[in-house]
């Protein structure tokens, strides 16, 4: 008999890393929990305090995508090396990027999404399920503490689910627990998208109403479920809806979101502040304070290999130039000479000497190609040391001599709420324009006097690019928008001609990409009957 397909970690497992990683944990202004002794299976499925310890390990359990070690962290880098921002230059990723790697159900591209996203997600929601059920019939908890529980993870079988809607569509939910007797049952059939919906709207209108505003810095809010709730809104194209969860995070009196001042202060620091609806924590000296990472090298360019300039965390720390911004993102954010974002704010454009007969001077080693008919003969070298890079995920106490780091990561921000309501806006009633331009103003940046698709995805290049949300808006937006944008613009085609043939992703991208393929690996835990995606 074929095992159930998203159960592949039973009580047990979640007893282990409960025990490993969190019921010993107790840190101020972290994930705090009290210590125990005793773990068991009696204590976190039949005690409030085992209960809590379950909900926190939740938060392990999805920071796990990105402390994988899995092909130079590509499961932090994944999605965004996909887009159509990005130029996926070399490793593995490269691959991925350039649709070379991990469009067929068995190759060891698919293998790798398996692990990192499809049984990631279903470990979580599978997790979730079990404290959910066990929470709603435990005697001796006070409501208040009961909807607590029950909120934040029904949050994260929410959130698990909509991702993996996002990239595979045919997915299975299910609200049962795995015990003994049902785990071995054969799933034959994938779920409805009404059923889908219904389940991520009933949690997440669970969880925006036991919620508070506020909480412990990490842990999810009121406004990350109505952020969420936001987006899932927009897949299914109630704009209304949207505009409403939206605005509330924007506008409520009680809501504590607000866009911090400059560009410059949305990176700072380990994040806390008021633009934050959702942050990845990781701390040093910490039993469970994660992972060391190589997601921000994986942004950086080698530009430290160049005489004369040493890696600092002010130019990006250490980078192995595996995805940056492509001609397309660096122009579009170069449109408005006064926009903060081109400003060593969320790229690092430009490199200087920190030793040496030139120091303080700028690197100028390489050239790029800017005239086609007259190409650069250091171009290569260009996109290896001296390109642009992204450094949104460069901490201040990052170490400058390491690719491994461990940081903090910005998953939802109110920058985005921003930008959905004013999509939801333009697609439905109401003025887009304070809205996209209060993004815009923050930056420095002219506001605009008309909204359109293309503005709404222009704005989102410039703001959210390389947080892992492009290629899902452009999913979102419909067939017609993903083929048109990575078939125009995905990678730096002739000029980085070394990527074109087989490595331009403009030419290799094909419609059903659109979705990704179930790895054969999962297909075999499945009835024989199960759909595979459309085109695999």
């Amino acid at each position: 008999m074929k095992a159930k397909f998203f159960y592949s970690k039973l009580k047990g497992d979640l007893l282990v890393c409960i025990a490993l990683f969190f019921v010993v944990v107790s840190c101020e202004n972290y994930l705090d929990e009290q210590p125990s002794t005793l773990i068991d299976s009696d204590y976190i499925f039949t005690t409030e305090e085992g209960l809590k310890s379950g909900v926190v390990s939740l938060y392990k359990f999805d920071r796990d995508r990105y402390d994988r070690r899995i092909e130079d962290f590509m499961g932090a880098v994944l999605m965004s090396s996909r887009s159509d921002l990005a130029f996926s230059r070399t490793g593995y990723t490269g691959l991925m990027g350039r649709y070379q790697r991990g469009v067929s159900p068995v190759d060891q591209g698919a293998n790798f999404v398996s692990t990192l996203f499809w049984k990631h997600f279903y470990n979580i929601t599978n997790k979730a399920t079990e404290i959910i059920n066990a929470a709603e019939v435990i005697e001796g908890v006070d409501d208040d503490t009961r909807n607590q529980i029950i909120a934040e993870a029904k949050f994260f079988r929410a959130n698990s689910y909509f991702y993996l809607y996002r990239m595979f569509n045919n997915i299975y939910v299910t609200t049962k627990t795995v015990t003994v007797d049902n785990a071995f049952d054969v799933i034959n059939d994938k779920s409805s998208k009404e059923d889908i919906f219904a389940l991520l709207n009933s949690d997440l209108d669970f969880a925006i109403e036991h919620l508070e505003w506020t909480d412990t810095f990490g842990r999810v809010t009121k406004g990350t479920a109505k952020h969420v709730k936001a987006k899932v809104a927009m897949w299914e194209g109630d704009w209304e809806e949207a505009k409403s969860q939206a605005l509330d995070v924007i506008e409520d009196p009680d809501s504590p979101h607000g866009l911090v001042a400059n560009t410059g202060d949305v990176f700072k620091g380990d994040r806390n502040h008021s633009e934050s609806l959702f942050v990845i924590q990781s701390q040093d000296d910490l039993l469970g304070g994660g992972d060391n990472t190589m997601m921000n090298a994986n942004y950086v360019t080698q530009y430290f290999q160049i005489s004369g300039i040493e890696s600092n965390i002010e130019q990006g720390g250490r980078g192995f130039s595996r995805v940056l911004p492509n001609l397309y993102l660096l122009g579009l954010i170069s449109e408005d000479p006064n926009d903060t974002r081109d400003d060593d704010t969320y790229f690092r454009l430009k490199y200087y000497y920190t030793s040496g007969p030139r120091i303080g001077e700028e690197v100028d080693n390489y050239a790029p190609i800017t005239d086609l008919n007259n190409p650069s003969s250091t171009y290569q070298r260009y996109y290896q040391r001296q390109h642009p890079s992204c450094i949104k995920f460069a901490q201040e106490d990052d170490n400058p001599d390491s690719y491994l780091n461990r940081s903090n990561i910005m998953v939802y921000r109110l920058a985005e709420t921003y930008l959905i309501a004013a999509e939801a806006m333009m697609r439905s009633t109401g003025d887009p324009l304070p809205y996209i331009n209060a993004v815009r103003t923050r930056a420095n940046a002219a506001p605009l006097t008309s909204v359109d698709e293309q503005a709404i995805l222009d704005e989102r290049a410039r703001e959210l690019a390389f947080e892992g949300q492009r290629w899902f808006t452009l999913k979102r937006m419909g067939q017609a928008v993903i083929d048109r944008q990575i078939t125009s613009y995905a990678g730096d085609g002739e000029y980085f001609p070394a990527n074109l043939g087989v490595k331009d992703p403009r030419t290799n991208w094909q419609p059903h990409f659109i979705n990704f393929p179930i790895a054969q690996i999962d297909l075999d835990l499945l009835g024989a009957g199960y759909p595979q995606n459309d085109g695999y």
